[in-house]
């Protein structure tokens, strides 16, 4: 039961790792992105009808571009013409999830896209995959899940190690102190937003192509608010993040386990679990806390 516990953990938990992430560099950055939620939903669109025209590999690049797509967006209005974030990443993520529910309605019909989808095959390793119980569910995972893996120390190594890392995080601390010696925060904060985009595009394709197979409307259902808590549990660092996203994953697989088990206790509870951890850790969020 613990194995199938952390396999579903896991698999669960890579989407919110992938958009975490990518929103810990936004916010280092001095920028929050509520957009994230409708990069999400524009990549799993996009995985979607990428994997149907031309097989997984077209469904991540597709979905990529999707989420670039719309962290543009919002960076053109929120950083070009310095709009207020919270209503332009509120905005863009309205838009995208009645345009995606519009033109999926095109593409696929009142049917939706079904389950006919090519999705990414799990790929074992070898040895690593034998370790006595976190073998099979880590390392038997898809091809996404292994590059979150490599992306959590490169999103360490890019804030912390690099100029353009602490060029961003200046911009983040003091933007007028950081244009003060050269820093050009604009330019900086919108390649974060764009790095961001991309993540939670391919978040999405994570939804399709990794968990369920297909695309429905609204089908992220608050994951992209659920990474921007994550970030603030994980207090901006890629490390924690990657840890409190499989926290957060363990917590919506907890209702798998749970239903199959033939628990009495209400399964819309547990359903619920995510959503009140992610309030629990907004309400933790005091001003003057990071």
């Amino acid at each position: 039961m613990i194995g199938d516990l952390l396999t579903a953990a896991v698999r669960v938990a890579t989407p919110l790792a992938l958009a975490a992430i990518g929103e810990t560099v936004v916010e280092r950055g001095g920028v929050i992105n509520l957009g994230i939620e409708g990069a999400m939903l524009a990549g799993a669109f996009g995985a979607a009808v990428g994997a149907g025209a031309a097989g997984t590999g077209a469904g991540v690049a597709a979905a990529l571009l999707a989420g670039v797509a719309t962290a543009a967006i919002f960076a053109a209005i929120a950083i070009g013409v310095r709009a207020d974030q919270i209503i332009t990443g509120t905005a863009v993520t309205l838009g995208t999830t009645g345009l995606t529910g519009v033109i999926a309605r095109r593409v696929f019909g009142d049917g939706g896209a079904g389950l006919s989808l090519p999705t990414l095959a799990k790929v074992r390793i070898p040895g690593l995959s034998n370790i006595p119980l976190i073998g099979e569910p880590f390392f038997n995972q898809s091809s996404l899940t292994y590059f979150t893996y490599l992306v959590i120390p490169l999103a360490g190594w890019l804030i912390f190690r690099t100029r353009y890392g602490l060029e961003l995080r200046a911009a983040g601390e003091s933007p007028q102190a950081a244009a003060a010696v050269g820093v050009r925060v604009g330019r900086v904060q919108t390649v974060a937003i764009l790095l961001g985009g991309a993540m939670a595009g391919l978040a999405g394709a994570s939804l399709v192509l990794a968990q369920v197979g297909t695309f429905t409307e609204r089908m992220t259902g608050g994951r992209g608010f659920i990474a921007i808590a994550i970030v603030v549990l994980g207090r901006q660092r890629p490390g924690p993040v990657a840890a409190a996203a499989l926290l957060f994953g363990g917590a919506t697989a907890l209702q798998y386990v749970v239903q199959a088990s033939g628990s009495g206790v209400p399964y819309q509870l547990w359903i619920a679990l995510p959503y009140l951890l992610a309030l629990a850790v907004v309400a933790r969020r005091r001003p003057g806390r990071n």
